[in-house]
């Protein structure tokens, strides 16, 4: 097992990296205007509204619910969006600056906390979620202890929900895939469980960001091994 001096310098990392990303030209192919960052966010909300409404049901008003690793707080507003309350909400991150972001466009009941899942009580939640996270930890005893942490924090019954990554990706040494064995190994629900592909590869997606939509949804519906990532659900025991 990894030491808590290995946990320190990953975290460390995580935060190193992201700090040099922030405002770098690396985000460029990821700026929210692009159109087929915008199509791909719009499939991911309708892949993820679908998944929540036939696992946690269409009320997220009586829900409580965690985004670990919640960045500057755009899927909890889209929660917020769709119905859940913000004094059930709690948002958790390592980066410090995005909890600020966060906190300064989102509902004021939110609760933040810069750190992990410590804070909370074992069984307190109805839903988890964690958005490309895992594939920016690439030390596998702290990816196991964030599971074990997001399992936990859940009630029986509750589920998890991880959107991340099905592939490498070879220009970016600082995020590893998820593969589908580690997800069912990392949250072992006894059979209720989802498993979602979607969205075109964003190398592709580019290539395609002046030609009529409908090439990208065909490759996107006909052709799954170009669907990059995944939305894992998996309802605890």
């Amino acid at each position: 097992m990894d030491s808590p001096h290995t946990d320190f310098d990953e975290k460390a990392r995580i935060r190193a990296v992201y700090q040099e990303w922030h405002g770098g030209k690396e985000l460029a192919p990821y700026a929210w205007h692009r159109p087929e960052v915008m199509e791909q966010e719009a499939a991911r909300c309708r892949v993820a509204g679908a998944l929540l409404a036939t696992t946690v049901g269409h009320d997220l008003a009586r829900l409580r619910i965690a985004d670990v690793g919640c960045g500057s707080g755009g899927f909890l507003r889209q929660l917020i969006s769709w119905g859940a309350h913000p004094a059930n909400l709690i948002g958790t991150e390592y980066q410090e600056d995005r909890l600020v972001q966060a906190r300064t466009a989102t509902a004021r009941d939110v609760r933040w906390h810069l750190g992990d899942l410590d804070i909370l009580d074992d069984g307190c939640l109805d839903l988890a979620v964690a958005n490309t996270v895992f594939s920016s930890i690439l030390d596998e005893q702290m990816r196991r202890q964030l599971a074990a942490d997001m399992w936990r924090v859940l009630k029986s019954g509750a589920w998890c929900m991880v959107f991340d990554f099905r592939y490498n990706n070879p220009s970016n040494r600082n995020v590893r895939r998820v593969s589908r064995p580690q997800v069912r190994d990392y949250w072992p629900a006894a059979s209720a469980s989802r498993y979602q592909t979607l969205l075109l590869a964003p190398p592709v997606a580019r290539r395609l960001s002046r030609a009529p939509r409908l090439a990208s949804d065909l490759l996107a519906t006909f052709v799954p091994p170009l669907r990059s990532h995944f939305i894992y659900m998996a309802q605890k025991p």
